[in-house]
């Protein structure tokens, strides 16, 4: 092997306008080191710049892994949540049969009135509040002042939560009625006097006037 000094003065010696008489190791050399600038070239301009799009792509595919996986688990419980639904839709369906219709809400109010009067409760104030509205329904309270015993207000509470039709009792305010003075003020026990809001609630279809819950209640029947 020749010393590494020939090659360098053969080098210095070599015509650049003459390539084809160049000696078949410095034309490799050049043609290899033409290559490599080329590619280090084409790597600085178009490879690194894609460096950002590139980690882009492994967290989108990360994401894409974990997405497919939830969806997959989801697709295989899906008979499950077809059972399920159909369940919440029947369960809803009761529930909503329950609600009184606009036309049903005052044969509703005669009933408190009956259950009141049956429970031998007397009636000082019976009055309809406006109706509140809801996101899907509408809620109808009423204020209701009646006096008697305790025993008759816990039994009038039982029968208007087992009517047919959904009646909620809040804001329940019990305290003894002031004795009358004068002759008859001596009459046993003190009377009570309890007053409540009883709401029932209609559910409201897109026109809301519900009409929607209606027909349900004929189709239940």
């Amino acid at each position: 092997m020749r010393p590494l000094g020939q090659y360098i003065d053969e080098l210095r010696s070599l015509d650049q306008n003459n390539i084809g008489s160049w000696p078949t190791w410095a034309y490799g050399f050049a043609t290899a080191l033409v290559s490599l600038v080329i590619m280090l070239i084409a790597a600085w301009y178009f490879v690194l710049p894609k460096r950002d799009a590139l980690a882009d792509a492994h967290r989108q595919e990360s994401q894409l892994k974990q997405s497919f996986r939830t969806k997959e688990a989801m697709v295989s419980n899906l008979d499950a949540y077809r059972d399920q639904l159909a369940a919440m839709q029947t369960e809803f369906g009761n529930l909503l049969a329950q609600l009184p219709s606009k036309n049903e809400v005052p044969s509703l109010l005669r009933d408190i009135s009956q259950t009141r009067s049956a429970n031998g409760l007397d009636e000082e104030l019976f009055k309809p509040e406006p109706e509140v509205t809801k996101d899907f329904y509408a809620v109808l309270p009423n204020d209701l002042i009646v006096t008697g015993d305790f025993h008759h207000f816990g039994t009038f509470v039982s029968d208007v939560a087992a009517l047919p039709r959904i009646v909620t009792i809040d804001s329940v305010h019990i305290e003894p009625v002031k004795q009358r003075q004068g002759p008859g003020a001596e009459s046993g026990e003190d009377p009570l006097r309890m007053s409540l809001t009883a709401s029932t609630y209609r559910y409201l279809d897109e026109t809301g006037d519900g009409d929607k819950n209606e027909n349900n209640s004929k189709d239940k029947s």
